[in-house]
């Protein structure tokens, strides 16, 4: 009898023990709460110091040659620098989810998904009749999830892309999923303007999800 409550006296965890555990627990969380609100703090920082660059610069024009799409994987979590102020060149504005966000010349180092939303090689911004206007973003969580809420959106909704001084209204015909290989196919109407979205599926990290929108009005 006395050996067995030798026993179950050392498989016990004494109550300091677990106040430290949860203690642990909290400050680590605390920390990761902590890091996304400052970074949150200071993308918007940043992106009020854009917003002054832009509104001086919004008739500046920037064309892009088509090549080969090519998509961007999610894996690394590199917080946004902002030691380089560099104007946007444009807004994508997307109102049933209530997103708006600055876009860089597809040339800028901060045209990156681990920076910002990003115009894909190949592209064509919107100014170019027939052309294919492509952004990426990173899905999920994290300061840098600008497309997390992607999945909401619907065939018939409206994405607004602001270039040049002019809105271009753009309506999503056809929402689709393809393996995340790295690479992806973009099925369009090329006798159209189009905005493509490109983001990994909500929860499904192997795949992505491609949202194909029609430009129809010009203001």
């Amino acid at each position: 009898m006395a050996k067995n409550k030798k026993l179950n006296n050392k498989k016990r965890i004494s109550p300091t023990t677990v106040a430290l555990i949860g203690a642990f627990v909290i400050t680590i969380g605390g920390f990761f709460s902590f890091y996304n609100f400052i970074s949150d703090k200071k993308l918007l920082a940043y992106d009020y110091m854009n917003d002054q660059i832009y509104s001086e610069n919004e008739t500046e024009i920037y064309n892009v040659n088509t090549t080969e799409v090519e998509s961007t994987d999610e894996d690394q979590e590199t917080e946004q620098t902002y030691t380089d102020i560099e104007s946007y060149i444009g807004y994508l504005e997307i109102p049933k989810i209530k997103f708006r966000r600055g876009f860089y010349n597809i040339d800028s180092s901060l045209n990156t998904v681990e920076s910002n939303i990003e115009i894909i090689q190949g592209s064509s911004l919107p100014n170019v009749t027939n052309g294919n206007l492509i952004i990426a973003g990173h899905s999920g969580t994290g300061w840098k999830a600008f497309f997390r809420n992607l999945y909401k959106l619907e065939v018939g909704d409206e994405a607004n892309v602001t270039y040049g001084g002019l809105t271009y209204r753009y309506k999503i015909t056809d929402i689709y999923q393809e393996p995340n290989t790295g690479t992806v196919s973009i099925k369009r109407n090329h006798d159209r303007t189009t905005l493509t979205l490109i983001t990994c599926t909500k929860d499904d990290s192997s795949t992505q999800t491609i949202y194909i929108a029609e430009l129809y009005n010009i203001e």
